[in-house]
């Protein structure tokens, strides 16, 4: 019969494996450009916290909170498009609190990396913390 029978079932990659292949491709597209990763999936404590995907040194010293989106397509606006304002607002909280532990206050932007089909685009300073 086969390796694959008939009547076996397929296996879909559930959200999270998704996920976090999409993280894994941007976070080697930006090792590739200079940047070190200090922290992976940080989560602020709290009901109202929030998460960072990634959490990077950049050569000049410059530290990055790094949002991962994936999305099959560009359709309903993309994935860049799908970083809300209150995921914008969950963000920052968990990097003031990451930044509450560090010793000294280092310069600080939040960046977009979008994969749409196995393309990857990098938005840095995607947004403020204002």
């Amino acid at each position: 019969m086969g390796w694959l029978s008939k009547n076996a079932p397929f296996k879909t990659a559930t959200t999270k494996q998704t996920g976090d292949a999409a993280e894994d491709l941007a976070l080697r597209h930006l090792q590739r450009a200079g940047l070190v990763l200090i922290q992976r999936n940080y989560r602020s404590p709290g009901r109202g916290g929030g998460e960072i995907d990634l959490i990077m040194r950049a050569p000049d010293g410059t530290c990055v909170f790094v949002e991962v989106r994936q999305r099959n397509s560009a359709s309903h606006g993309g994935a860049a498009a799908s970083v809300s304002i209150t995921k914008q607002r969950r963000i920052v909280f968990a990097a003031r609190h990451f930044l509450m532990r560090q010793p000294h206050l280092p310069p600080c932007r939040f960046d977009v990396v979008a994969v749409e089909g196995g393309h990857i685009e990098w938005l840095q300073g995607a947004f403020d913390a204002g």
